[in-house]
C-alpha cells in the first residue's frame, strides 16, 4: 500500500500528530520517568480490574469532595493517555492514599518525591497535548500552523538551570528526535504554506536565511504556474537556416518575456508582503477569497497549499465513525443511507465539540 502511494502524482506529507506522539514515546524511555509511570500503571490496574476496589475509590472521592471519576490507563497507541493518567493520579492523591491504606494492599501509593516528578512530567507533556489537538482539527486551516507549533515546542523544551537531571534527559531526547522527524516532513511544502498564511507570513518561526529561501521558492512556484497556464505554441514547419539567422537577430534585439514575467511576479509578492497580518482566530481561506482580485496570481496557489491537512486525524475520525455505522447488523444499508448517516453523525460530533 505504501509503495503504491509513492507512485501517485501527489506530494506526501507525514501526519504530524503521529510524529509528535512517537517523539513523546521515544523521549519517555530511559528519561527517568519510567519507574514512576510503571508504579502508576500498577495502581490504575488495581482499581481497573476490580469493581469493588473501584467502588471504594468512588466513595472516598465523594468523602473528599471530589468528582467521581475512574483512573486512566496509559496506552501506547492512545495519544496523550500518559498525561491523562498523571493528571488523574495527582487529582485523586488523597482518595487513593486512604483507599489503599484501608485495603492493606501490596500496591503502594506514589510518594511525595514521585508526585513531584509527575508534576514535572505533566508540565512537559501538556504543550504536546495542546499541539496535537491543535493540529488535529478539521474545521480550520492546520497545515500552516505546523512550523509555528513546532517552534513553540522547541522553545518550551529548552533546558534551564533549575531542571533536574531526568527533565534535562527528556528535553534532550525530545528535541533531538523531533528535529529528525521535522526534517522528513516535506519541509519545503510546509514553509510555503506558512508563508501563504496571512497570520504567519512574517515567518518568525524560521531563520532569516530560511525566509529568503522560502520567498524564492514561492517566486519559482508562481513562475511555473504562469508557464503552465500559457497556451502551447503552434507547431510550424522548420524555418530555413537563412530565416533562422534573421529571427535570432530579432530576438536578440527584443526585450525578454522572461524578464517581464519575473518583474510581474516580484510585483505580486511585493504587494502581498506588506499586507497587515490577519488575526490568529481568522480564516486564511476567507482572507484570500476576499482579496482574490488584488492577488489573482497568488490566490489559487494559496488555496492549494492551505487546504492541506496537517494530520490524518480527520480521515481516521471519519473511518472510525463509519465503522460504528456499517456493522454486521446493518450490512443491508444502502450506500446512499450510509453516506447520510456518516454525514449526520460527523455534523453532530462537530456541534458537540
Amino acid at each position: 500500500m505504501v509503495a503504491a502511494a509513492r507512485l501517485l502524482p501527489f506530494k506526501h506529507l507525514p501526519c504530524m500528530a503521529h510524529s509528535l506522539q512517537r517523539t513523546v514515546t521515544v523521549s519517555l524511555k530511559d528519561s527517568g520517568f519510567e519507574s514512576v509511570l510503571a508504579k502508576c500503571r500498577k495502581i490504575v490496574g488495581h482499581f481497573k480490574h476490580s469493581p469493588s476496589n473501584a467502588q471504594e475509590l468512588n466513595e472516598e472521592q465523594v468523602a473528599h469532595g471530589l468528582k467521581q471519576e475512574s483512573l486512566a490507563q496509559d496506552v501506547a497507541t492512545r495519544w496523550n493517555s500518559a498525561l491523562e493518567m498523571v493528571k488523574r493520579m495527582q487529582r485523586n492523591k488523597s482518595p487513593l492514599t486512604t483507599t489503599l491504606a484501608q485495603q492493606k494492599s501490596k500496591v503502594t501509593m506514589v510518594t511525595d518525591p514521585e508526585l513531584a516528578k509527575l508534576q514535572k512530567l505533566e508540565e512537559l507533556l501538556e504543550p504536546c497535548r495542546y499541539v496535537t489537538e491543535l493540529l488535529g482539527g478539521e474545521q480550520y486551516v492546520s497545515c500552516s500552523v505546523v512550523l509555528p507549533a513546532l517552534r513553540h515546542l522547541f522553545r518550551v523544551m529548552e533546558p534551564s538551570d533549575d531542571d533536574p537531571v531526568y527533565v534535562l534527559r527528556f528535553k534532550k531526547a525530545f528535541t533531538t528526535d523531533l528535529a529528525q522527524r521535522k526534517d522528513s516532513t516535506n519541509l519545503k511544502w510546509r514553509k510555503i504554506t506558512t508563508a501563504l498564511d496571512p497570520r504567519f507570513k512574517d515567518l518568525k518561526c524560521l531563520t532569516k536565511d530560511e525566509r529568503s529561501e522560502v520567498w524564492a521558492s514561492v517566486r519559482d512556484l508562481m513562475m511555473r504556474e504562469t508557464r503552465a497556464q500559457q497556451p502551447p505554441a503552434e507547431t510550424t514547419e522548420e524555418p530555413s537556416p537563412k530565416k533562422r539567422r534573421r529571427m535570432s537577430i530579432l530576438l536578440c534585439s527584443s526585450d525578454s518575456d522572461t524578464d517581464d514575467e519575473e518583474e510581474s511576479i516580484e510585483h505580486c509578492l511585493d504587494r502581498y508582503k506588506p499586507e497587515p497580518k490577519m488575526d490568529i482566530e481568522g480564516c486564511p481561506l476567507q482572507w484570500w477569497s476576499k482579496r482574490e482580485g488584488a492577488h489573482a496570481r497568488l490566490a489559487p496557489i494559496a488555496r492549494k497549499y492551505l487546504s492541506t491537512p496537517a494530520t490524518t486525524v480527520p480521515c481516521e475520525r471519519l473511518f472510525s465513525l463509519s465503522g460504528h455505522i456499517v456493522q454486521k447488523k446493518q450490512a443491508s444499508l444502502s450506500p446512499h443511507n450510509v453516506n447520510k448517516l456518516v454525514c449526520l453523525s460527523n455534523w453532530l460530533n462537530v456541534k458537540k465539540d
